[in-house]
């Protein structure tokens, strides 16, 4: 077995859209980045490279290729699980959390737990997403930007598999 963290934030603004889990939520900032800036990916996909002993998100994924301008994070994913199936590993469960002061999150979890595991070919029992404000404080709870862990653990594969 081995264990990965993956840690993202992106700062919120107008005019750009919310995108968390590969779901559009509806809100009047959402999250700028090079890519749809879905930070609950981005930490799942540091989550499974870290598992895997391989580099970080930024170096297959960089913010200066073109090639990931507006790239959807769910494409990102796919591409993480290929890397992670080269390396003969399989998810046993992902564990994530959302903070950030609003909007509401847990309306949305189900869907993008579903998004997920189609994405990453698992059961969706496997996937865990939880939210969390932080009372106000800091820059989430400052609605400056939204920050995203998560920590996933893997099995290698065995031979015949």
């Amino acid at each position: 077995m081995r264990i990965g963290i993956g840690y993202d934030v992106h700062k919120l603004d107008y005019d750009c859209d919310l995108i968390l889990g590969g779901v559009n939520i509806p809100h009047e900032k959402g999250l700028v980045a090079h890519s749809d800036g879905d930070c609950l990916i981005h930490a799942i996909i540091d989550s499974i490279l870290g598992a895997c002993g391989l580099y970080d998100i930024g170096t297959y994924f960089p913010d200066t290729n073109d090639e990931f301008k507006n790239i959807s994070s769910l494409e990102l994913l796919r591409k993480t699980r290929e890397l992670m199936k080269n390396e003969k590993y399989e998810i046993s469960n992902i564990d994530s959390i959302i903070i950030c002061q609003r909007p509401k999150i847990s309306p949305y979890i189900y869907k993008m737990r579903k998004t997920l595991s189609e994405v990453l070919e698992i059961e969706i029992s496997k996937i865990s997403i939880k939210a969390t404000t932080e009372e106000r404080l800091g820059f989430t709870g400052k609605e400056k930007g939204i920050a995203c862990q998560a920590v996933c653990l893997l099995n290698k594969i065995k031979e015949g598999q």
